[in-house]
């Protein structure tokens, strides 16, 4: 995001990291119409980057963030105002987001938007709450949030708030935007989309890395994600994150990973970074001067 005037005070920046999903099975639908599903989320040293400075009176504010976007669909006002209802607080924040990751593309950023507006907001407000708390209030936001808010590459369960921490290689990864914005929600409602993947266990997906049930279903909707994985699979084993349009290819240096970068279309936008066990939110919080812990 260019342009966006950070006013002196303000606190930040605070990482909103990317994830990806490294495979995503769909083993259920649940009687309220949501999906049962196993995946494994790694965070990315590539975030948006969010900034807060405070009010006298109780507003909340955004700055920047997504274009066009209302300000009672900003994930991170819903998460300050879910915050300062949850805890009884009477001041306001103008929060600013310098916005990188793309919108729709399956990397999370809106869920990560919303992670750290309350991490950071609980820390700022001097609210004390510990890491299950602020998991629990993001939930209401996203199945999704959670496993930002704990900050540490997970095994998701359930709709991807049972969260069992993992370690994973840490590889360099070429992630590649077609500049398609995907409907989770249409994928998830789409009549072919599959629902009864077999349950696998964490030792078998380390043997065999699994797949993406979303996959062939993005493929018929948008079939420019489609061209997308044929044309990275050339390279390395393409993967869709989430739903897509999003896709990823993991290499094991960065010089690999660039090398390809290079030779992307112009019509499409990447980026390389690292993957990364610990979300760099909890370890800018970690660092931060008279720092807490996650757990408050």
């Amino acid at each position: 995001m260019t342009g966006l005037r950070i006013p002196a005070g303000a606190q930040g920046p605070w990482p909103a990291p990317a994830k990806l999903n490294l495979f995503l099975h769909i083993t259920g639908r649940r009687a309220d119409g949501y999906h049962n599903l196993q995946t494994v989320f790694q965070f990315l040293d590539y975030s948006d980057r969010l900034y807060f400075a405070p009010r006298a009176d109780t507003a909340v504010h955004a700055h920047g963030g997504p274009p066009g976007l209302a300000p009672e669909s900003d994930l991170c006002v819903r998460a300050a105002q879910l915050l300062q209802l949850y805890a009884g607080y009477e001041k306001g924040v103008d929060i600013y987001n310098e916005k990188c990751l793309p919108t729709g593309g399956g990397l999370g950023g809106g869920s990560s938007d919303a992670a750290t507006s309350l991490v950071v907001l609980n820390r700022l407000w001097g609210l004390g709450l510990d890491s299950g708390e602020l998991a629990r209030l993001g939930l209401q936001l996203g199945a999704d949030v959670p496993v930002f808010i704990h900050g540490q590459a997970a095994w998701a369960e359930g709709v991807g708030e049972v969260l069992t921490p993992v370690e994973l290689p840490e590889p360099w990864y070429l992630v590649v935007n077609p500049a398609v914005s995907v409907s989770t929600a249409d994928i998830f409602s789409d009549v072919e989309l599959t629902r009864d993947t077999p349950g696998m266990t964490i030792r078998a997906f380390r043997s065999d890395g699994g797949h993406n049930d979303c996959e062939a279903v993005v493929r018929r909707r948008y079939p420019e994600v489609g061209a997308l994985l044929d044309w990275l699979n050339g390279f390395s084993a393409a993967r869709m994150t989430g739903t897509g349009g999003c896709v990823f290819a993991s290499f094991d240096s960065e010089d690999g990973a660039r090398a390809v970068e290079r030779q992307v279309p112009a019509a499409w936008s990447c980026f390389v970074a690292r993957g990364v066990n610990q979300s760099p939110l909890l370890a800018a919080i970690r660092r931060a001067p008279g720092s807490i812990s996650e757990d408050g």
